[in-house]
């Protein structure tokens, strides 16, 4: 909320500062909207706007005066055109007072990327320093991929380290450079792989090998009814051997499927009444528990930076701010690339409300992670907005170019109606997305 609040609150500003810029009347200026009633509002005194907060958290809105926007207000815009309205104005001031808030969401994204890299440096592990390995599914071993091998780069360049970007080189690569038993190779690749099915199926294409030792334990849970510790390792589940985390996370899943079927509360505790077989110190034993509802056991396993030294390179205030603004372009560059799989039925599937968003932060206070998330979601509002959809700031740009270039306004009856198309299929887009979040948390999806 804190993050959302903080880039509306930019967004709207963007509109609000051109606006003043040019003389142009602000009435309003609220966070979240207002059906009906506000949370609160003040109006300070010589001023024509009021500022305020809405109890609908869904935005928030600048109404600027002799515009048609989502407040749909038609009656002022049959009064007689007045010189602080914003329908008077020179076409290249509009625009720039449309494009305000995308502006500052694109600068705040900028800003915020040279001050995390001034503040806490670049940290990441090189694929190629990940000696243990990493595990492939099915898919990926169809192309020829093992177990243990470690990915060093492809033909469009090495890897920097296990991210986003890994998956989308691999989806396009036509080659992928490994080590397989100490030695360098290559396996060919088709250059055409979907990245949406790379990063959804479970497992993924590739992950990280994760031992199957115990790193912590958390406290009520059936782990720690059985005592397990730190430094035991899961050998055995149901009678499936186990010999990492990335096999027993598999395990998991198959009792997670077994779950969706179950019919009845006898069928449902049968699948949560498990076997570990469990190593300390060269010893095993053989013990019994009751997976949580959930089919938690509740331990965690050794995370990655405890695996392997990361590389972290230190960025002087200078430095930064060309290295800011080419890791916020690619960041960009990246989310733009991977909207082509938004108009496939999975690509749909996959599109998340505010429930997807909040699963983005971490679970404790991380103020890397809230601004770097922060960042994420303000190029996210920003190309979202610049998108030609009417009731978007696109929408409205797309057609200031039309007046701009033709000579000729398009009539207020013809925008208030593409107003209305586009707040629908925006309203339609929040209703899909926050959908997709609750038949998740059902388990529908």
């Amino acid at each position: 909320m804190l993050s959302i609040s903080l880039l509306v609150l930019l967004h709207e500003g963007g509109h609000f500062l051109f606006a003043k810029l040019f003389g142009i009347r602000v009435e309003k200026f609220y966070l979240f909207f207002d059906p009906y009633f506000s949370l609160f509002k003040f109006k300070p005194k010589n001023s024509d706007t009021t500022y305020g907060i809405g109890w609908l958290p869904l935005g928030g809105y600048c109404k600027i005066s002799g515009m048609i926007d989502e407040s749909f207000d038609t009656d002022q815009m049959k009064q007689p055109a007045q010189p602080w309205e914003f329908r008077t104005k020179p076409a290249w001031q509009r625009l720039l007072v449309m494009v305000g808030g995308v502006l500052v969401n694109f600068i705040t994204a900028m800003v915020i990327y040279i001050m995390i890299l001034f503040s806490w440096g670049e940290s990441y592990v090189p694929t190629r320093n990940m000696h243990l390995g990493m595990c492939f599914n099915d898919e990926a071993k169809a192309l020829g991929l093992r177990d243990g091998d470690v990915l060093v780069g492809t033909n469009l360049g090495e890897f920097k380290g296990f991210n986003a970007n890994m998956f989308r080189d691999l989806s396009e690569a036509k080659r992928v450079d490994i080590i397989r038993g100490g030695k360098e190779m290559s396996v060919a690749m088709p250059g055409d792989l979907n990245l949406l099915t790379m990063l959804k199926n479970e497992p993924k294409f590739v992950e990280p090998l994760i031992p199957n030792s115990i790193d912590s334990v958390l406290p009520g849970t059936p782990a720690a009814a059985l005592h397990l510790q730190k430094g035991m390792k899961i050998v055995a589940l149901n009678g499936k051997s186990i010999s990492s985390f990335n096999q027993f996370k598999y395990q998991m899943g198959v009792l997670s499927d077994r779950m969706a079927v179950a019919k009845t509360a006898a069928d449902s505790l049968k699948v949560r009444n498990i076997t570990l077989v469990v190593e300390a110190n060269g010893a095993k034993d053989t013990l019994k528990t009751t997976l949580t509802p959930q089919l938690q056991l509740g331990f965690a396993p050794p995370q990655l930076y405890s695996l392997y030294e990361p590389v972290t390179k230190d960025y002087g205030f200078l430095e930064s701010i060309p290295a800011g603004i080419k890791y916020g372009i690619e960041v960009l560059a990246g989310y733009v690339d991977d909207l082509k799989y938004v108009f496939s039925s999975d690509g749909a599937k996959s599109l998340g409300g505010f429930g997807t968003i909040g699963s983005l932060f971490p679970p404790t206070w991380d103020w890397y992670m809230f601004w770097n998330m922060t960042a994420f979601l303000s190029i996210i509002l920003a190309f979202m907005n610049i998108l030609p959809i009417p009731a978007l700031d696109g929408g409205h740009v797309l057609f200031l170019i039309y007046e701009m270039v033709t000579g000729r306004k398009p009539s207020e009856n013809f925008l208030i109606k593409a107003e209305y198309v586009g707040f629908g299929l925006v309203f339609l887009l929040l209703i899909v997305a926050n959908l997709n979040d609750i038949l998740r948390w059902l388990g529908y999806m």
